[in-house]
């Protein structure tokens, strides 16, 4: 079975500490055998916002794919964190928010970077059905969000 955390330093990487929601929700819920992971924003530790702004206009799409690829990790880590003591084994599904300038279609190459992020650490398991969507603003002003539903165990 794959050892999420041996794979992550492999590859440079590690989880990061669950971010307290800012709000009246869960980070993750675990229902039998799959984890739901709430949106997850672009955080560094202590709760600091990465970026601001929307894609296309503030903030570039290069710099986008790589937060889609940081709220991948945190949703890593929520999920781990609700899946314990049992492993999360599987990606299952992944739903994109960009929040973006008016014209700007690139939505799904943002979340790309959350996708390629799983692939990195699951292999073939890492591929998901997704939904990617374009929005005017997301919460905070932040440039993307990422929720996840992951399965556990095998």
């Amino acid at each position: 079975m794959l050892d999420i955390r041996a794979r992550l330093r492999e590859l440079g990487l590690s989880l990061p500490g669950v971010s307290p929601p800012r709000g009246v929700y869960a980070p993750a819920v675990r229902s039998g055998s799959q984890v739901y992971v709430s949106g997850q924003i672009p955080m560094a530790a202590g709760g600091r916002l990465l970026a601001t702004g929307r894609v296309g206009e503030s903030v570039t799409a290069e710099e986008a794919y790589g937060l889609s690829r940081r709220c991948a990790l945190a949703a890593l880590a929520a999920a781990d964190l609700a899946a314990a003591p049992e492993p999360v084994t599987r990606v299952l599904k992944v739903v994109g928010y960009v929040s973006c300038a008016e014209g700007f279609l690139g939505q799904h190459a943002v979340v790309d970077g959350a996708g390629d992020l799983f692939l990195a650490v699951f292999g073939a398991a890492g591929r998901h059905v997704r939904s990617t969507v374009g929005v005017a603003r997301l919460p905070l002003d932040v440039p993307v969000e990422i929720e996840v539903v992951f399965a556990v165990g095998d």
